[in-house]
């Protein structure tokens, strides 16, 4: 029997064990076979717990006298369930996201702790919830579940009224934004076809793209299944754009995976010319690759490569994608999960950023452009960047730049710079 909670609840807890929130939820929703509003209410819980478990935790903590640290995990999770429920989803009775953590609890390993369960969630509703409301540092983390370091970067760089809005929006549904593979139709075609699937989408101002209005589930959609779509957010999709590659230019994407960006490159040359897309792990090419067939496009090599290493066998190309690993600061509406990694995990990233960024000017014709970008906000992984390149290089000239903000773009927080090489 399906069981909304209970899903939630285990892919709460493998989460911890994995990179991807996006993959462990369906793989376990698939394995739980949930549907309909089961698989809705189960995705709801597990985001909505990832989203807030900084506020959840200091809510729990001041009716727990121990550490939660100590707290069984299972148990633990348990109860940030149950206590999302019951301040976040008016849908659900109290009573009875109490009632349902008790069972679960119950049934399992760790049913010794019923009373425990029970007893901390009885307390919260007999008190009244109250959460910190300056815009001191620690307020606005226990507010917005954001841990502090984050929030001590937004500051720095963009000042309060923002960082404050970048909160906002990190707790906000993003919009999700299909690509439209011109390859094989066009945005009226598939909105037609969607259509008939039972699928909502509008179109919007911008050149082949649409935006879902309700929910989609991809994997299952047959416009998905024959290619007429790979899912991209605006801001990457304009990456792109600006970067321009043309029909039969040389173009290298030198940080691919899973190959977005090079799709979309693909589709603005007419599958003409030649993509070289490259990634670090072999998994990850199999990812370019598959994609690329789904998307009957064959302009593009996938190739496994190290970014940071020159390659003597690549030659030179007119147009590249450097678009490299970064803390991923832009997109924790979509995967809440990344801001909860410790600050020293990124202790080498920018070093790492500024080597492929050269290493990948050595790949680039005269008159060539190199479209550098990044997922995060963290202008010491944007604008620092290009600056100390450009001080490097003085054949070099910035030809667009730009940080995207959800709360100003309505895009993923994204940053882009179009670098332009001179000619000889």
């Amino acid at each position: 029997m399906a069981n909304a909670r209970k899903t939630a609840l285990r892919a709460l807890l493998k989460v911890h064990e994995s990179a991807y929130s996006n993959i462990t939820l369906n793989k376990v929703l698939n394995e739980d076979n949930l549907q309909g509003a089961d698989r809705a209410l189960a995705t709801a819980i597990f985001y909505g717990v990832l989203d807030r478990t900084i506020t959840l935790d200091y809510v729990l903590s001041n009716h727990i006298k121990t550490s939660l640290k100590k707290v069984a995990p299972f148990a633990l999770e348990n109860l940030r369930v149950a206590l999302y429920q019951i301040m976040y989803m008016d849908s659900i009775p109290d009573s009875a996201a109490v009632n349902e953590a008790v069972k679960l609890i119950k049934a399992s390993k760790c049913k010794h702790l019923s009373g425990f369960v029970n007893g901390v969630l009885r307390n919260i509703l007999r008190s009244e919830i109250m959460l910190p409301d300056s815009n001191d540092t620690k307020s606005l983390s226990i507010k917005y579940s954001c841990p502090e370091w984050v929030i001590k970067s937004f500051k720095r760089d963009y000042g309060i009224d923002d960082t404050i809005s970048l909160l906002d929006a990190s707790l906000q549904n993003p919009a999700v934004t299909l690509r439209v593979n011109t390859l094989k139709t066009t945005p009226d075609k598939l909105l037609n076809l969607l259509t008939q699937e039972g699928v909502t989408a509008k179109q919007i101002d911008f050149d082949d793209a649409l935006e879902i209005v309700g929910g989609i589930s991809v994997s299952n959609n047959a416009c998905y299944k024959e290619g007429l779509f790979h899912i991209q957010d605006l801001a990457s999709q304009t990456a792109v754009k600006i970067l321009n590659p043309t029909e039969d230019e040389a173009v290298l994407d030198i940080c691919a995976a899973p190959g977005g960006k090079s799709f979309t490159m693909a589709e603005y040359m007419n599958n003409t010319g030649s993509i070289v897309a490259c990634d670090l792990y072999d998994s990850r090419v199999q990812l370019i690759k598959s994609g690329a067939e789904r998307l009957g496009i064959n302009n593009i090599e996938s190739i496994k490569n190290d970014a940071t290493v020159f390659n003597d066998d690549f030659g030179m190309f007119d147009a590249i994608l450097c678009d490299v690993p970064c803390s991923g600061l832009g997109v924790i509406r979509r995967k809440p999960e990344i801001k909860y990694k410790n600050i020293n995990e990124y202790s080498d990233i920018t070093a790492i950023q500024s080597k492929i960024l050269e290493t990948t000017a050595k790949y680039l014709k005269p008159n060539g452009r190199i479209m550098y970008s990044t997922c995060t906000l963290r202008k010491c992984e944007n604008e620092a960047i290009v600056n100390g390149f450009l001080d490097k290089h003085s054949d070099y000239r910035v030809k667009y730049q730009h940080t995207f903000m959800p709360h100003r773009d309505g895009t993923d927080g994204f940053y882009c710079a179009l670098l332009q090489k001179a000619g000889d």
